[in-house]
Protein backbone atom coordinates (compact mmCIF):
# COMPACT_ATOMS: atom_id res chain seq x y z
CA UNK A 1 0.00 0.00 0.00
CA UNK A 2 1.60 3.32 -1.06
CA UNK A 3 2.35 5.94 1.57
CA UNK A 4 1.44 9.58 1.01
CA UNK A 5 4.79 11.10 1.87
CA UNK A 6 3.44 14.65 1.76
CA UNK A 7 0.76 13.99 4.38
CA UNK A 8 3.27 12.02 6.47
CA UNK A 9 5.62 15.02 6.42
CA UNK A 10 2.84 17.40 7.40
CA UNK A 11 1.94 15.03 10.22
CA UNK A 12 5.50 15.15 11.56
CA UNK A 13 5.55 18.94 11.26
CA UNK A 14 2.26 19.18 13.17
CA UNK A 15 3.66 16.95 15.90
CA UNK A 16 6.80 19.08 16.23
CA UNK A 17 4.72 22.26 16.22
CA UNK A 18 2.52 20.83 18.97
CA UNK A 19 5.61 20.05 21.01
CA UNK A 20 6.92 23.59 20.55
CA UNK A 21 3.57 25.12 21.54
CA UNK A 22 3.35 22.88 24.63
CA UNK A 23 6.87 23.96 25.54
CA UNK A 24 5.88 27.63 25.28
CA UNK A 25 2.74 26.88 27.30
CA UNK A 26 4.93 25.32 29.98
CA UNK A 27 6.85 28.59 30.30
CA UNK A 28 3.66 30.53 31.03
CA UNK A 29 2.34 27.80 33.33
CA UNK A 30 5.57 27.82 35.32
CA UNK A 31 5.26 31.61 35.60
CA UNK A 32 1.68 31.15 36.78
CA UNK A 33 2.72 28.66 39.44
CA UNK A 34 5.57 30.89 40.61
CA UNK A 35 3.34 33.95 41.02
CA UNK A 36 0.19 32.38 42.45
CA UNK A 37 -0.85 33.50 45.92
CA UNK A 38 -0.29 30.81 48.53
CA UNK A 39 -2.62 31.71 51.40
CA UNK A 40 -6.30 32.30 51.69
CA UNK A 41 -5.77 35.73 53.20
CA UNK A 42 -3.53 36.80 50.31
CA UNK A 43 -6.07 35.49 47.81
CA UNK A 44 -8.78 37.48 49.54
CA UNK A 45 -6.64 40.58 49.45
CA UNK A 46 -5.97 40.02 45.75
CA UNK A 47 -9.66 40.30 44.98
CA UNK A 48 -9.74 43.89 46.21
CA UNK A 49 -6.59 45.04 44.47
CA UNK A 50 -7.15 47.92 42.09
CA UNK A 51 -5.29 48.87 38.96
CA UNK A 52 -2.33 51.16 39.30
CA UNK A 53 -2.62 52.59 35.77
CA UNK A 54 -4.56 55.65 34.67
CA UNK A 55 -7.90 53.83 34.62
CA UNK A 56 -11.12 55.71 35.17
CA UNK A 57 -13.34 54.81 38.12
CA UNK A 58 -16.27 52.53 37.42
CA UNK A 59 -19.79 53.11 38.78
CA UNK A 60 -20.87 49.90 40.53
CA UNK A 61 -24.00 51.05 42.32
CA UNK A 62 -26.03 54.08 43.40
CA UNK A 63 -23.62 56.59 44.85
CA UNK A 64 -20.77 54.07 44.87
CA UNK A 65 -17.60 54.28 42.79
CA UNK A 66 -14.77 51.75 42.78
CA UNK A 67 -11.64 51.40 40.69
CA UNK A 68 -11.55 48.47 38.23
CA UNK A 69 -10.03 45.25 39.52
CA UNK A 70 -6.71 44.25 37.98
CA UNK A 71 -6.28 40.57 37.22
CA UNK A 72 -3.42 38.98 39.17
CA UNK A 73 -0.31 38.11 37.16
CA UNK A 74 -0.82 34.42 37.90
CA UNK A 75 -4.24 34.49 36.22
CA UNK A 76 -2.88 36.23 33.16
CA UNK A 77 -0.02 33.74 32.81
CA UNK A 78 -2.39 30.85 33.44
CA UNK A 79 -4.84 32.07 30.82
CA UNK A 80 -2.12 32.35 28.18
CA UNK A 81 -0.69 28.95 29.11
CA UNK A 82 -4.11 27.32 29.02
CA UNK A 83 -4.85 28.80 25.59
CA UNK A 84 -1.51 27.55 24.26
CA UNK A 85 -2.25 24.08 25.60
CA UNK A 86 -5.48 24.15 23.59
CA UNK A 87 -3.57 25.17 20.47
CA UNK A 88 -0.98 22.47 21.01
CA UNK A 89 -3.74 19.89 21.45
CA UNK A 90 -5.32 20.96 18.17
CA UNK A 91 -1.98 20.57 16.37
CA UNK A 92 -1.46 17.17 17.97
CA UNK A 93 -4.87 15.97 16.81
CA UNK A 94 -4.08 17.22 13.30
CA UNK A 95 -0.84 15.22 13.46
CA UNK A 96 -2.74 12.05 14.39
CA UNK A 97 -5.32 12.54 11.63
CA UNK A 98 -2.70 13.25 8.96
CA UNK A 99 -0.68 10.18 10.00
CA UNK A 100 -3.80 8.09 9.50
CA UNK A 101 -4.57 9.53 6.07
CA UNK A 102 -0.94 9.20 4.97
CA UNK A 103 -0.94 5.47 5.67
CA UNK A 104 -4.62 4.79 4.91
CA UNK A 105 -5.03 3.03 8.24
CA UNK A 106 -5.86 3.83 11.85
CA UNK A 107 -2.81 5.60 13.34
CA UNK A 108 -2.09 3.22 16.20
CA UNK A 109 0.30 0.72 14.69
CA UNK A 110 3.47 1.41 16.72
CA UNK A 111 4.68 2.97 19.96
CA UNK A 112 5.18 6.41 18.42
CA UNK A 113 1.53 6.55 17.40
CA UNK A 114 0.33 5.02 20.68
CA UNK A 115 2.20 7.58 22.79
CA UNK A 116 0.91 10.39 20.57
CA UNK A 117 -2.66 9.23 21.12
CA UNK A 118 -2.17 8.67 24.87
CA UNK A 119 -0.62 12.11 25.44
CA UNK A 120 -3.43 13.73 23.45
CA UNK A 121 -5.94 11.90 25.67
CA UNK A 122 -4.09 13.07 28.79
CA UNK A 123 -4.17 16.66 27.52
CA UNK A 124 -7.89 16.49 26.74
CA UNK A 125 -8.51 15.10 30.23
CA UNK A 126 -6.47 17.87 31.85
CA UNK A 127 -8.19 20.60 29.83
CA UNK A 128 -11.58 19.31 31.00
CA UNK A 129 -10.70 18.36 34.59
CA UNK A 130 -8.36 21.26 35.38
CA UNK A 131 -10.23 24.16 33.80
CA UNK A 132 -10.90 25.49 37.32
CA UNK A 133 -7.52 24.36 38.71
CA UNK A 134 -5.18 25.68 36.04
CA UNK A 135 -2.37 25.95 38.55
CA UNK A 136 -2.05 22.15 38.23
CA UNK A 137 -1.79 22.14 34.45
CA UNK A 138 2.00 22.42 34.44
CA UNK A 139 2.27 19.05 36.20
CA UNK A 140 0.46 17.37 33.31
CA UNK A 141 2.16 19.34 30.54
CA UNK A 142 5.65 18.36 31.76
CA UNK A 143 5.13 14.55 31.56
CA UNK A 144 3.32 15.05 28.24
CA UNK A 145 6.38 16.91 26.92
CA UNK A 146 8.70 14.17 28.18
CA UNK A 147 6.63 11.43 26.53
CA UNK A 148 6.34 13.40 23.28
CA UNK A 149 10.11 13.94 23.25
CA UNK A 150 10.66 10.20 23.67
CA UNK A 151 8.08 9.51 20.97
CA UNK A 152 9.82 11.84 18.52
CA UNK A 153 13.30 10.45 19.22
CA UNK A 154 13.59 6.96 20.72
CA UNK A 155 10.16 5.68 19.64
CA UNK A 156 9.77 7.38 16.28
CA UNK A 157 8.75 5.22 13.31
CA UNK A 158 8.27 6.32 9.72
CA UNK A 159 4.76 6.25 8.31
CA UNK A 160 4.29 2.73 6.94
CA UNK A 161 1.72 -0.07 6.70
CA UNK A 162 1.23 -2.16 9.82
CA UNK A 163 2.33 -5.76 10.14
CA UNK A 164 -0.28 -8.33 9.00
CA UNK A 165 -1.24 -9.24 12.57
CA UNK A 166 -2.52 -5.70 13.14
CA UNK A 167 -4.64 -5.49 9.98
CA UNK A 168 -7.88 -5.95 11.81
CA UNK A 169 -10.94 -3.88 12.71
CA UNK A 170 -10.02 -4.62 16.32
CA UNK A 171 -7.01 -2.27 16.09
CA UNK A 172 -8.96 1.01 16.29
CA UNK A 173 -11.28 -0.43 18.95
CA UNK A 174 -8.87 -2.15 21.32
CA UNK A 175 -5.83 0.12 21.06
CA UNK A 176 -7.82 3.38 21.09
CA UNK A 177 -9.59 2.42 24.30
CA UNK A 178 -6.31 1.37 25.95
CA UNK A 179 -4.47 4.53 24.86
CA UNK A 180 -7.27 6.82 26.04
CA UNK A 181 -7.44 4.97 29.36
CA UNK A 182 -3.66 5.30 29.71
CA UNK A 183 -3.88 9.06 29.10
CA UNK A 184 -6.54 9.43 31.78
CA UNK A 185 -4.42 7.39 34.20
CA UNK A 186 -1.57 9.85 33.63
CA UNK A 187 -3.71 12.66 35.05
CA UNK A 188 -4.81 10.40 37.91
CA UNK A 189 -1.24 9.39 38.76
CA UNK A 190 -0.02 12.99 38.73
CA UNK A 191 -2.92 13.97 41.00
CA UNK A 192 -2.01 11.29 43.55
CA UNK A 193 1.67 12.27 43.50
CA UNK A 194 0.73 15.90 44.12
CA UNK A 195 -1.69 14.79 46.85
CA UNK A 196 1.14 12.96 48.64
CA UNK A 197 3.25 16.11 48.38
CA UNK A 198 0.44 18.43 49.43
CA UNK A 199 -0.75 16.45 52.43
CA UNK A 200 2.65 16.99 54.06
CA UNK A 201 2.15 20.76 53.88
CA UNK A 202 -1.15 21.90 55.47
CA UNK A 203 -2.33 25.40 54.59
CA UNK A 204 -1.43 28.07 57.09
CA UNK A 205 1.71 26.37 58.38
CA UNK A 206 4.39 28.97 59.02
CA UNK A 207 7.96 28.70 57.74
CA UNK A 208 7.21 25.64 55.61
CA UNK A 209 10.63 25.44 53.92
CA UNK A 210 11.34 25.27 50.21
CA UNK A 211 9.42 22.07 49.53
CA UNK A 212 6.52 23.24 51.65
CA UNK A 213 6.42 26.62 49.95
CA UNK A 214 6.39 24.84 46.59
CA UNK A 215 3.57 22.50 47.64
CA UNK A 216 1.50 25.26 49.27
CA UNK A 217 0.67 26.68 45.83
CA UNK A 218 -1.24 23.50 44.96
CA UNK A 219 -4.96 23.01 45.60
CA UNK A 220 -5.76 21.47 48.98
CA UNK A 221 -5.07 17.77 49.50
CA UNK A 222 -8.74 16.77 49.47
CA UNK A 223 -9.25 18.40 46.05
CA UNK A 224 -6.25 16.53 44.63
CA UNK A 225 -7.46 13.25 46.12
CA UNK A 226 -10.92 13.71 44.63
CA UNK A 227 -9.43 14.50 41.23
CA UNK A 228 -7.32 11.33 41.31
CA UNK A 229 -10.35 9.28 42.31
CA UNK A 230 -12.70 10.76 39.70
CA UNK A 231 -10.24 10.33 36.84
CA UNK A 232 -9.54 6.74 37.89
CA UNK A 233 -13.28 6.06 37.99
CA UNK A 234 -13.35 7.02 34.29
CA UNK A 235 -10.09 5.39 33.24
CA UNK A 236 -10.61 2.08 35.08
CA UNK A 237 -13.62 0.77 33.11
CA UNK A 238 -12.10 2.04 29.86
CA UNK A 239 -8.84 0.20 30.47
CA UNK A 240 -10.72 -2.88 31.66
CA UNK A 241 -12.82 -2.85 28.48
CA UNK A 242 -9.61 -2.54 26.47
CA UNK A 243 -8.16 -5.63 28.17
CA UNK A 244 -11.35 -7.63 27.56
CA UNK A 245 -11.56 -6.56 23.91
CA UNK A 246 -7.90 -7.44 23.52
CA UNK A 247 -8.67 -10.95 24.76
CA UNK A 248 -11.47 -11.25 22.19
CA UNK A 249 -9.07 -10.09 19.46
CA UNK A 250 -6.47 -12.62 20.69
CA UNK A 251 -9.00 -15.43 20.31
CA UNK A 252 -9.71 -14.37 16.73
CA UNK A 253 -6.00 -13.91 15.87
CA UNK A 254 -4.27 -16.63 17.86
CA UNK A 255 -7.07 -19.04 18.76
CA UNK A 256 -7.06 -18.35 22.51
CA UNK A 257 -8.44 -15.63 24.77
CA UNK A 258 -5.51 -15.50 27.18
CA UNK A 259 -1.99 -16.86 27.02
CA UNK A 260 -0.14 -14.98 29.78
CA UNK A 261 1.92 -13.09 27.22
CA UNK A 262 4.06 -10.44 29.03
CA UNK A 263 1.90 -7.59 27.70
CA UNK A 264 -1.29 -9.34 28.76
CA UNK A 265 0.11 -10.21 32.17
CA UNK A 266 1.34 -6.72 33.07
CA UNK A 267 -1.87 -5.14 31.71
CA UNK A 268 -3.88 -7.43 33.98
CA UNK A 269 -1.61 -6.60 36.94
CA UNK A 270 -2.08 -2.87 36.31
CA UNK A 271 -5.86 -3.34 36.12
CA UNK A 272 -5.83 -5.26 39.43
CA UNK A 273 -3.74 -2.52 41.07
CA UNK A 274 -6.24 0.14 39.98
CA UNK A 275 -9.09 -2.05 41.25
CA UNK A 276 -7.25 -2.25 44.58
CA UNK A 277 -6.90 1.55 44.60
CA UNK A 278 -10.63 2.08 44.10
CA UNK A 279 -11.36 -0.43 46.86
CA UNK A 280 -8.79 1.16 49.19
CA UNK A 281 -10.12 4.62 48.41
CA UNK A 282 -13.52 3.53 49.77
CA UNK A 283 -12.07 1.75 52.82
CA UNK A 284 -11.65 3.52 56.14
CA UNK A 285 -8.01 3.67 57.19
CA UNK A 286 -6.74 3.39 53.60
CA UNK A 287 -8.47 6.41 52.14
CA UNK A 288 -5.58 8.85 52.35
CA UNK A 289 -1.90 8.14 51.75
CA UNK A 290 -2.14 4.34 51.46
CA UNK A 291 -4.68 4.50 48.67
CA UNK A 292 -2.69 7.23 46.91
CA UNK A 293 0.43 5.08 46.94
CA UNK A 294 -1.53 2.23 45.35
CA UNK A 295 -2.66 4.61 42.61
CA UNK A 296 0.96 5.66 42.03
CA UNK A 297 1.91 1.97 41.83
CA UNK A 298 -0.73 1.50 39.13
CA UNK A 299 0.72 4.40 37.16
CA UNK A 300 4.22 2.92 37.46
CA UNK A 301 2.87 -0.42 36.20
CA UNK A 302 1.41 1.39 33.18
CA UNK A 303 4.78 3.00 32.39
CA UNK A 304 6.55 -0.34 32.87
CA UNK A 305 4.09 -1.96 30.48
CA UNK A 306 4.58 0.79 27.91
CA UNK A 307 8.37 0.98 27.87
CA UNK A 308 9.97 -2.12 29.41
CA UNK A 309 7.53 -4.71 28.08
CA UNK A 310 7.39 -3.18 24.59
CA UNK A 311 11.08 -2.39 24.22
CA UNK A 312 12.90 -5.04 26.27
CA UNK A 313 10.70 -8.12 26.68
CA UNK A 314 9.87 -10.17 23.60
CA UNK A 315 6.31 -11.39 23.16
CA UNK A 316 3.35 -11.66 20.85
CA UNK A 317 2.67 -7.92 21.33
CA UNK A 318 6.12 -6.83 20.10
CA UNK A 319 4.87 -4.29 17.56
CA UNK A 320 6.78 -1.25 18.81
CA UNK A 321 7.93 -0.33 15.32
CA UNK A 322 11.45 0.37 16.57
CA UNK A 323 14.48 -0.20 14.39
Amino acid sequence: MPINETLAQFSDWSFRSAFAVYLLAAVFLVAQYATVKVTASEAKEQKVLVGSGPSKPVQTGPGRIEAPVKRPASERYGGMGFALVGLGLLLQIVSIVLRGFSTDRFPLGNMYEFVTMATAAATVTSVIALRKMRVMMIFVVIPVLILMFLAATVLYADAAPVVPALRSYWLPIHVTIVSVGSGIFLVSGVSSLLFLLRIRQPRGQEKPGRLGAFASRLPDAQTLDRLAYKTTIIGFPLFGAGVILGAIWAEAAWGRFWGWDPKETVSFIAWVVYAAYLHARATSGWRNTKAAWINVAGFVAMLFNLFIINMVVSGLHSYAGLN
